[in-house]
């Protein structure tokens, strides 16, 4: 079980291993941008792999482990028998029903392939890769056991088979096929590879934890009251990962429909579903190394003091202190490097410098709000924590709903596709500022004057640390001859000197986040 000490050691263990993970998911990514381009083929994979990846997002990466912990974490204390039974009944059940959902979805795809005036073969993507989504639910909840007994590394690894995996389908089928349609296919197989890995890695780690039992009827109830639970949590959690997938959709439409709506000219491309998604990868790099890895940290934590405010307050605090220490750096980072990190990760191949240009556009918007989206990971938790389901979901819905109209404006507006991004981004505020004002239920004093403090100097850091990288950028006066060599050596420079001077001033300004992460005491 968790202690109160663990925070920073759990954050740091999992913040590890996930940056392996998104180092690896960027070198994916730069696989399938050199490979492929950002142009249809692209667009048209990302759409296919909307629904499996966002059924990763939101059940690997909380929603479903957020339902699931709180709950297993009470009755193993209460009664480990019917934590056993509960766990092992809600395996076999989402085996079950989504086993059924996945046999529905293929059928429905089927057909929608035979109705299809052009096969481009997105739908055929998504029947080859839907499958993942059950076996990603299934790794979602072993990783909630896994965490619950105070192992956070396994979880944490887990994705980096995905990634793994779809490298290499990319890198070494390069000369196989004579298609590229036929060569997308072949990593559409390799995701759902890395989904049956994942399980059995998951397994493996799970090896001599006591968890599974075939007496189960005492987990019914459990599982009926956790159940009620998931649908709340995947939307109040999930607000971020559901807005992109409406983004995709939106960006989608020239791919699946065609290039005009009511006789109009279409505002976005082909390529727009393909430049969201790699500039969504590069903002939800730090995302998942710091925000996500605190909130995964926490959400223990906070369930087993559910029942005590003052420690339950102190630990949101500290979350959040943690949280924006990360998260804005590397807002005010990555809005500085967003070209040059684009041109460094995906250009070469197909991948050419209009579409550097483009992705770093859309960059910029999503990069605004990290920090934002980093403290909704904490405060969402803290709500499910006290086992407070409405507040989260009622904010979350308003935030789609927000979402949504703001998307359809700004795709018409010079933004364009960027639009998407500077709408998530403002909605991930909106929301964060609401939540902080509901969170007083729980909290009595969510952001004192210690943490008030704490976000001043961060702050200040931030801004002496942008002022550093800038001057670095001027200094090398990058253009397009640099080769690409020497544009990731200005990047590692430029990250170099903004660590740098970011830590300094850290140290000169006291902040005990510094020696938290550094698994010092504060």
């Amino acid at each position: 079980m968790p202690h109160k000490d663990s925070l920073e050691k759990n954050t740091r263990t999992v913040w590890s291993i996930t940056l392996l993970s998104r180092i690896a998911g960027l070198g994916r990514d730069a696989a399938i941008s050199r490979t492929f381009g950002a142009g249809g083929i692209s667009s048209a994979f990302f759409f296919a792999f909307l629904i499996p990846n966002l059924a990763r997002r939101l059940f690997g990466e909380g929603a479903l482990s957020a339902a699931f912990l709180p709950a297993y974490s009470k009755l193993l204390q209460e009664d480990p028998k019917r934590a056993k039974a509960l766990a092992s009944l809600t395996i076999a059940k989402l085996i079950i029903y989504l086993g059924l959902v996945v046999v529905l979805g293929e059928l429905l795809l089927w057909g929608l392939m035979t109705w299809a005036p052009q096969p481009d073969g997105t739908f055929g993507l998504m029947m080859t890769m839907l499958p993942y989504m059950p076996l990603v639910c299934v790794v979602a909840v072993l990783g909630g056991i896994l965490q619950t007994h105070g192992r956070f590394g396994p979880t944490a690894a887990a994705p980096i088979l995905l990634n793994a995996c779809m490298i290499a389908a990319t890198l070494l089928f390069t000369d196989v096929f004579s298609s590229v349609e036929k060569h997308m296919m072949t990593v559409g197989v390799a995701v759902v590879i890395a989904g049956l890995l994942q399980v059995a890695w998951s397994l493996h780690a799970l090896r001599r934890v006591d968890w599974w039992t075939r007496k189960t009827t005492c987990g019914t109830e459990d599982l009926g009251v956790m159940t009620r639970k998931l649908i709340p949590t995947i939307i109040g959690l999930g607000t971020m990962q559901l807005n992109t997938l409406l983004d995709g959709l939106i960006a989608s439409y020239p791919v699946i429909v065609g290039s005009t709506i009511f006789g109009i000219t279409y505002p976005l491309d082909e390529g727009a579903n393909a430049s969201l998604n790699f500039a969504s990868r590069l903002f939800q790099f730090p995302l998942g190394v710091f925000g996500i890895a605190v909130g995964t940290a926490i959400f223990p934590l906070l369930a087993s003091q559910a029942s005590t405010r003052d420690a339950f307050g102190s630990t949101v605090r500290r979350g959040l202190r943690l949280v924006v220490f990360i998260g804005l750096p590397a807002s005010a980072g990555l809005m500085i490097i967003r070209d040059l990190l684009s041109g460094v990760v995906f250009q070469g191949g197909l991948f050419t410098s209009s579409d550097t240009a483009e992705v770093g556009f859309i960059l910029l918007g999503y990069s605004t709000a990290i920090w934002a989206y980093s403290m909704t990971q904490v405060l969402t938790r803290a709500f499910y924590a006290v086992d407070d389901m409405k507040t989260p979901v009622k904010i979350a819905v308003r935030m789609i709903a927000l979402n949504v109209t703001l998307n359809v404006i700004l795709i018409w507006t010079p933004l364009g596709t960027a639009g998407l991004a500077w709408s998530t981004a403002f909605c991930a505020v909106v929301q964060v500022g609401i939540l902080m004002r509901l969170i007083r239920k729980h909290v009595d004093v969510p952001a004192d004057k210690t943490v008030v403090a704490s976000w001043i100097k961060t702050l200040i850091a931030s801004l002496v640390m942008s002022v550093g990288v800038i001057f670095a950028l001027e200094f090398f006066q990058l253009d397009s001859n640099f080769s690409w060599l020497q544009s990731l050596r200005v990047l590692a420079v430029c990250v170099g000197v903004g660590i740098a001077i970011f830590g300094i001033c850290a140290h000169l300004l006291k902040m005990e986040e510094r020696k938290w992460i550094l698994g010092g005491r504060g």
